[in-house]
């Protein structure tokens, strides 16, 4: 399927005391838009988050990637490695960039997913919870869904939970984390995949179960 018309541009995001560097691509009569939080050690030029991103234009999904940490922060993390665990902060970022895609003429009268990757798949979870009304889905890839901890009960979007069948530390994880949450939900084993998904056709079966999963739950007809 031919990828339809979409105008893509690099966007500075306000979130708190501190401005975020995103990417955002909206194709044309986009029916819904998804907002991506890497795990660590990634950015928004991520080609794996690139791959999947592009799999959801295709779907007529728009999407902003972004960094959730600022290139200072990103510095310090790289010494530390301590902020890329720092859930609070990169839900607070994300919770942020969601109000800013709600004030934005070309996305506002768009239903908005979160797409998390490792400690990111945290950090879209505490967010979505906090914002039970605004964020209609989430999916996790090779994610620390536990790392949301208590928010897992309160998340209301309905949450794909996908992992490498070969990424055997994270699977009971993700499956404790699908027992805590309360709604619709589904984990998703992909078959001899490792962490990263790097295996030839894991990549794209992920994009395809995302995909899926954000066109059943951001339909076409905006927000409430």
């Amino acid at each position: 399927m031919a990828e339809p018309a979409a105008w893509s541009r690099e966007v500075t995001v306000p979130s708190g005391a501190v401005s975020l560097a995103g990417t955002l691509t909206l194709p044309e009569r986009a029916r819904g838009l998804v907002l991506f939080a890497h795990g660590s050690g990634s950015s928004r030029f991520s080609p794996r988050n690139r791959f999947v991103a592009g799999e959801l234009h295709v779907a007529r999904l728009g999407t902003l990637l972004i960094d959730l940490l600022t290139p200072e922060e990103e510095a310090i993390d790289r010494r530390t490695g301590a902020l890329r665990f720092d859930v609070g902060l990169l839900a607070e970022r994300l919770v942020g960039a969601t109000g800013w895609l709600r004030e934005q003429p070309e996305t506002r009268h768009l239903r908005i997913g979160y797409f998390g990757a490792s400690t990111g798949a945290a950090a879209a979870l505490v967010a979505a919870a906090q914002l039970p009304s605004t964020v209609r889905a989430v999916v996790s890839r090779g994610g620390r869904p536990d790392l949301a901890r208590d928010a897992l009960r309160r998340v209301r979007a309905p949450t794909l939970l996908i992992v490498g069948e070969l990424d055997t530390p994270v699977i009971p994880l993700n499956e404790a984390a699908l027992a805590a949450l309360p709604g619709e939900k589904r984990l998703e084993i992909v078959p001899g995949a490792t962490h990263l998904f790097e295996e030839p056709g894991a990549l794209e079966a992920v994009a395809r179960l995302a995909r899926d999963w954000f066109v059943r739950y951001l339909p076409a007809g905006g927000v409430d």
